[in-house]
């Protein structure tokens, strides 16, 4: 396995892990999750702008030419409100082809992209994580991350 940074010829593989996801998490929150019909050119589109951000540091991880996760972290300021002592990492994009491969794949990618954000300023990592995701919240517990946040919805 090695990791490395994400280019335009790894989206069409980032998008299919990001959908094999969004079915799940569809099936933990029906409305918050609901998938758009045309949700993977929309998220190639948006994966796209995000491969030349400056703020974003993308990274993949590679078994042969196959992809086996990926991560996109940007690192920006905090809210005005809060002073964590510098910039945030904020990890909302973040997968793995198959859920086992989290304390493997997935610890490696977060280590990876921590280390790179800390190198350029941050000094706190955010990463979104569904409530039932249970295989990725015990990678992110192991690797010292803790719950600061949850969201609840309900229709309205």
């Amino acid at each position: 396995m090695s990791i490395r940074t994400a280019r335009d010829a790894d989206i069409p593989q980032m998008v299919a892990i990001a959908e094999t996801k969004r079915i799940e998490y569809e099936g933990y929150s029906p409305v918050f999750w609901r998938k758009a019909p045309d949700s993977s050119p929309k998220q190639e589109l948006f994966f796209q702008r995000l491969l030349t951000s400056p703020d974003v540091i993308a990274l993949v991880s590679e078994v042969e030419d196959t992809l086996s996760g990926f991560v996109i972290g940007a690192v920006t300021m905090a809210p005005p409100v809060y002073n964590p002592g510098g910039l945030v990492c904020i990890i909302d994009d973040f997968a793995v082809a198959k859920p086992q491969e989290w304390d493997l794949v997935g610890a490696e990618l977060l280590a990876a992209v921590e280390h790179e954000a800390k190198a350029r300023g941050a000094v706190l990592s955010v990463v979104v994580c569904p409530q039932r995701d249970q295989t990725k919240r015990i990678m992110l517990q192991k690797a010292g991350a803790a719950v600061a946040s949850e969201w609840y919805v309900k229709p309205l």
